[in-house]
């Protein structure tokens, strides 16, 4: 009995022994399990699967611009578009599958295919041919270290026959076009396959067919339009094409900012100048990969959202009407004849109290080369991108300069009568005015009265037939002083490359800073000369230029602006070191100028029972042509330059203005074109505050009506 007991003890024993090493074993199993999916977890998920961030290309519109009265002038056009987006791990035989398909739905402009893209495509239609071009010798090279295995494709490259690129038929070449757009895109980025003209039929085609056609997707895709036009688009700038995507030059500051290299943006002037807020914001996806780079799963993190909206300062109603007025004017001129180098005209208003820019004109007079018939081009960007010699329009300067540096007093006569300096042309008013102060000097624009400021300005003394002690250290004076107008500097509009203007260089001439003094030495551009007689109409303050008003934020409602996002404040960029009545008694001349008679632009202003009043200072240069054509004629060509600027009205100026008309005539017979220009910018801003008061008054008053019929049907049923 004992030994039978023995071995009944003795199997429970070795059971528990089993036991204990299973236990052991799934212990070490489940510690492994927690180990990999822990520790490693992370780890041996990122070989099978990989999460990655990507802003996702989708055409976001721009924001629109409308004018100050809310006309829109620039908006945004759908276009029905067709993109491809390529995985990661999309090979090239694939997409060349893709496109084959894709070209038998549309039709594919083929005129951008390079050599370079010929040959690439060679290679991949037919690449037991493209491999036979790499001799064992060149695979030799390759073993010992002479090249690199990617020098290879390049010896292909070069060794592919004119022959061979130029055997693709129309539909390769169709396909080639589509695989060119697919191939240059970065991966899991949306690349435009065709976004022009692609037709109704074309749509839905592609739209039928997405499934067979992987990364292939229709969307919506827009363009620019102008409702008025040409009419200020030089000044509006210009947007690259989804072709041309980032420039070149900027390239690393785009990428730097989240764009992508495919991305439309601003080219040029208000486009450019405010990108920042155009631009919009784009969709923003992540994609989750797999380890061979496609797609398994997207998510959307944000919408995108389109540009916001630019509210210009300008007037369409006044830009377009004065526009207008220039094409009739310079096609008139024409037509008179002495007018062989006018080809050009501008003319700014410009709040003087702001900055504010009502009206930005320029037009341009040219022969079609094809038709020989004349045409007015759009000009509006030479206000600020081309400059002048301007001549008396600058004399409010020259006499507040004489006041400042203490060489003339208000009231100062001089005798205005022929000069004669050494070595120096006579220089004289276009009439002996006799004795006369600073008043009737601007009124009647003497020459002599700013030679004699200027000559007293450096300190110099003048004698019949003897030099004068003038020299580089005058200039600056002179050209300090000017600059504190605006006159010789870069006013600050908001627009991109903006010109100061040329300075002449030789300061050891004495004469040169008489000419100086009566603008016929440095050049000016229309838009320092708006700010320069803004200066003056507001007394002494120099405002900041700017054609941008508010920046709206973006809404869905195309019918509406949205919230305002920032308001543009008028900026005074310095302050005339010159006292108030210094700055009222030119004030004064300029009314002379204007409106009474024997000013030089009473004939405009006065005596024509205006609705305003006009302060003023014209502009009469003897300067050269140097314009586009001047490499046609031998030697300087004498010509006359006009301007105008002034202020209305006169006594609480609401608007200044700036006419420029370069190379006007030749000879001595004036066409006026500055005046006529200067009248009728002025009429029509008059005329239509009026209308536009008359309008607002009309509405309020039917408003008032509303309003009380409404109370007397409350009181009738009461």
């Amino acid at each position: 009995m004992t030994k039978e007991k023995k071995k009944k003890t003795h199997v429970p024993l070795r059971l528990n022994l089993l036991f204990f090493a299973v236990f052991l074993l799934f212990s070490v199993l489940i510690l492994r399990l927690g180990l990999v999916q822990i520790v490693y977890g992370d780890d041996y998920k990122r070989e099978i699967e990989r999460t990655e961030e990507v802003t996702v290309n989708n055409p976001v519109p721009r924001g629109k611009m409308y004018d100050r009265n809310l006309k829109v002038m620039v908006d945004n056009e759908p276009l029905n578009a067709i993109t491809y987006t390529r995985s990661q791990g999309t090979k090239a035989t694939e997409m060349l599958d893709t496109a084959e398909k894709l070209a038998k739905l549309i039709d594919k402009e083929t005129d951008k295919i390079t050599v370079r893209d010929r040959k690439d495509f060679w290679i991949l239609k037919h690449p037991d041919e493209a491999e036979a071009k790499i001799t064992d010798a060149d695979r030799k090279k390759v073993t010992e270290g002479e090249l690199e295995q990617k020098d290879l494709y390049k010896l292909q490259i070069e060794r592919i026959t004119e022959k061979e690129i130029n055997s693709f038929t129309d539909p390769e070449l169709e396909v080639l076009a589509i695989y060119r757009e697919f191939s240059s895109g970065y991966a899991l980025t949306p690349q435009i396959v065709k976004n022009k003209d692609v037709t109704e039929e074309e749509f839905a085609r592609v739209s039928e067919n997405l499934d067979s056609m992987p990364g292939v997707n229709i969307t919506t895709d827009w363009d620019r339009t102008y409702a008025f036009g040409q009419t200020l688009k030089s000044v509006l700038g210009k947007v690259s094409s989804s072709d041309e995507g980032l420039p070149s030059e900027k390239l690393d500051y785009y990428l730097s900012r989240g764009y992508s290299r495919n991305d439309r943006v601003g080219k040029s002037y208000i486009e450019l100048q405010y990108e920042d807020v155009l631009q919009g914001n784009k969709a923003k996806v992540k994609n989750i990969t797999d380890k061979g780079g496609n797609v398994v799963e997207s998510q959307i993190i944000s919408e995108g959202q389109r540009g916001k909206d630019l509210v210009l300062t300008v007037d369409m109603d006044l830009q377009q009407a004065i526009e207008n007025e220039i094409e009739k004017q310079l096609l008139q001129a024409k037509k008179a004849g002495n007018t062989k180098f006018l080809d050009r005209a501008f003319v700014v208003l410009m709040d003087p109290k702001t900055g504010e820019i009502l009206t930005m004109a320029g037009k341009q007079y040219a022969i079609d080369k094809e038709t020989g018939k004349p045409t007015i081009n759009d000009y509006a960007l030479g206000n600020i991108s081309s400059s002048y010699t301007v001549g008396s329009s600058v004399k409010g300067a020259t006499i507040l300069t004489g006041y400042q540096t203490g060489a003339i007093q208000p009231n100062r006569y001089f005798y205005d009568r022929p000069l004669l300096i050494k070595n120096t042309p006579q220089k004289k008013s276009y009439s002996n005015m006799g004795n006369i102060n600073d008043l009737t000097a601007l009124k009647k624009s003497s020459n002599v009265y700013m030679f004699l400021t200027a000559i007293a300005i450096a300190g110099a003394e003048y004698s019949p037939n003897r030099g004068l002690n003038i020299g580089p250290k005058d200039f600056d004076t002179m050209r300090h002083s000017f600059v504190q107008f605006g006159l010789g500097a870069r006013t600050g509009i908001d627009l991109p490359n903006e010109m100061t203007g040329f300075v002449g260089q030789d300061t050891n001439n004495p004469g040169k800073l008489l000419d100086f003094a009566i603008g016929q030495y440095d050049t000016y551009t229309p838009m320092q000369l708006a700010q320069y007689v803004s200066t003056i109409a507001n007394g002494g303050y120099r405002m900041e230029p700017h054609i941008v008003k508010e920046i709206h934020d973006p809404v869905d409602d195309n019918t509406q602006l949205g919230a305002v996002f920032n308001e543009i404040t008028p900026k005074v960029l310095n302050k005339l070191d010159m006292k108030d009545s210094w700055i009222d008694r030119v004030q004064t001349g300029f009314k002379m100028v204007a409106m009474e008679k024997g000013g030089t632009a009473y004939k405009y202003f006065g005596g024509k029972n205006k609705a305003y009043t006009v302060a003023a200072k014209t502009g009469t240069a003897q300067a050269f042509y140097d314009g586009p054509n001047k490499d046609k004629y031998k030697g300087l060509q004498a010509t006359m330059s006009l301007s105008m600027v002034g202020y209305a009205p006169a006594e609480n100026p609401e608007v200044a203005f700036a006419v420029v008309v370069p190379w006007a005539y030749q000879g001595h017979s004036s066409n006026g074109l500055n005046g006529k220009l200067a009248e009728f910018a002025l009429d029509t801003y008059f005329d239509l505050k009026k209308t536009r008061q008359q309008a607002g008054q009309t509405e309020a008053t039917s408003e008032n009506k509303v309003v009380n019929s409404k109370e007397n049907e409350q009181e009738q049923a009461e």
